[in-house]
């Protein structure tokens, strides 16, 4: 069971999306990864929905992500006593640490001594996702007295965004490590970092981890962008979350920074997740809007490994209607004489290493030979993720004898992950790999595969050789 197309979809799993015949479902119409988002549910919600994912897993002998999406230091205002007011523009309107008073048309509690710390006098707040905007005039310790420079209304709880500030504090609430605790303990492949600001963000958090996930850095804020390539190098994978970064950023710059980050990541060998809003219109109809079918396109074109769905599988009307319309859209894109071109001509040069080289020849051999499918022997995922950063047009077949390495890999472009045994010859390796390009239906008897892997065997890292074979 392999999928015809290169890029992946990540799919939210939600209250609209919970049993196991609709988690099913999902996955045979194309998701390759489901995230579990931990803004939302409990804890007992998302052992049941990764229970199922499992159980699906040894159904189907296909390994499958799961994405534990941590929710961050989400700063929030606090309650009002009559659940909402309306701010007027130019009207005066205070913050302050006051949480055990209710808010009014004068003051609202925001309960984060660290924005304090980090204003100055002419700080822009976004309130609301950015449809309320505050000026600070005055502040201190604990207050900040601000007027209203773009006025509406303000209920419960809603959001604050400080745009142009690093903040003083660390991605990691005592909420997410609570919930980071027990999605390792579950087993979960990736752990999503909302917030980023800088690198050393991804460092703590991978001090937690010990190793045993890969870690992905949310691109959100516009301070993580100022130290992109950091960012980028500290983290195992990158996801461009358009939402909050719409919101502290002009909507304008968005689409040229989710090109740089998706063209920086590809240099880098590094998987790349585009989010947020892709298919929103389906949340509550059957099919997307032309708008929104061409920006899934535009991912795809620039060859991201993975386009997302958040609300539209996880509390949407239409989840399996999401799902099958993007794939749809991913493999029409991908027919396109066009898409080839443009993958080739966005391809990053290798770096001087052995592994780059390897990934380089690889192509080559590919293009030259018009092979049927190039395989990775990889312990760590290395093999297959430098295949992938080439972007070659035959399918990747990834082998590993490490299951948390196959699931891992269900995120990368093109990859089809398959579990194997270790192995302790290259004629053992190269055996194996085209009777399993044979039984995985990518090659024929009489066609030929290139062959990526380190040795010695088992070495993560050691990508150094390369092998073309033809399946008898």
């Amino acid at each position: 069971m392999h999928r015809n197309r290169h890029a992946k979809i990540v799919a939210t799993i939600g209250p609209a999306s919970s049993d196991g015949a609709t988690i099913e479902a999902l996955y045979r119409a194309g998701a390759d990864v489901f995230r579990l988002n931990f803004s939302h549910g409990t804890h007992a919600d998302h052992k049941a929905r990764y229970d199922i994912i499992r159980g699906l897993e040894t159904k189907l002998g296909r390994p499958i992500g799961v994405l534990l999406d941590l929710q961050g230091p989400k700063l929030r205002v606090g309650t009002f006593s009559l659940g909402s007011v309306r701010l007027e523009q130019g009207a005066a309107f205070r913050l302050d640490l006051d949480a055990g008073r209710a808010g009014d048309v004068e003051r609202v509690a925001l309960p984060h001594s660290e924005i304090f710390a980090a204003l100055e006098n002419g700080t822009r707040l976004l309130l609301d996702d950015g449809r309320i905007e505050l000026r600070v005039e005055r502040f201190g310790s604990d207050f900040a007295d601000t007027t209203v420079v773009v006025g509406g209304m303000l209920s419960d709880r809603k959001g604050v965004n400080v745009p142009g500030v690093v903040l003083p504090l660390s991605a990691l609430t005592a909420k997410d490590r609570r919930d980071l605790e027990f999605g390792l303990a579950l087993g979960v492949d990736w752990v999503a970092l909302s917030f980023v600001q800088r690198p050393e963000d991804i460092e703590e958090l991978r001090a937690l981890t010990g190793g045993k996930v890969g870690i992905i850095a949310k691109l959100e804020k516009p301070a993580a962008i100022d130290r992109l390539e950091a960012v980028v190098e500290a983290s195992d994978a990158l996801m461009v979350a358009r939402g909050d970064l719409g919101v502290e950023m002009p909507a304008e710059l968005v689409p040229a920074i989710q090109k740089r980050i998706v063209r920086l990541c590809r240099k880098l060998g590094k998987p790349v997740i585009v989010a947020t809003q892709m298919l929103e219109s389906m949340v509550a109809a059957p099919v997307p809007t032309r708008a929104e079918a061409s920006d899934v396109a535009t991912a795809v074109y620039d060859g991201a490994d993975a386009v997302m769905l958040s609300a539209e599988s996880a509390s949407g009307r239409f989840p399996l209607e999401a799902v099958s319309i993007m794939s749809s859209i991913i493999a029409q894109t991908e027919a396109d004489p066009y898409y080839g071109e443009t993958i080739k001509a966005t391809q990053s040069p290798p770096r001087a290493e052995i592994p780059d080289a390897i990934g380089l020849a690889m192509r080559s051999v590919a293009e030259l030979l018009q092979v049927a499918a190039t395989v990775a022997y990889t312990t760590s995922g290395q093999s297959a993720l430098r295949m992938a950063r080439e972007r070659p047009r035959a399918p990747i077949i990834g082998m590993t004898p490490r299951l948390s390495t196959a699931r891992r890999l269900a995120l990368v472009w093109g990859v089809h992950a398959v579990l194997t045994h270790d192995v302790d010859a290259v004629a053992e390796m190269t055996d194996f790999a085209c009777r399993t390009a044979r039984e995985s239906g990518y090659a024929q008897p009489g066609q030929t595969i290139v062959i990526a892997a380190g040795t010695p065997f088992g070495e993560p890292g050691s990508t150094n050789l390369l092998r073309i074979a033809q399946l008898e």
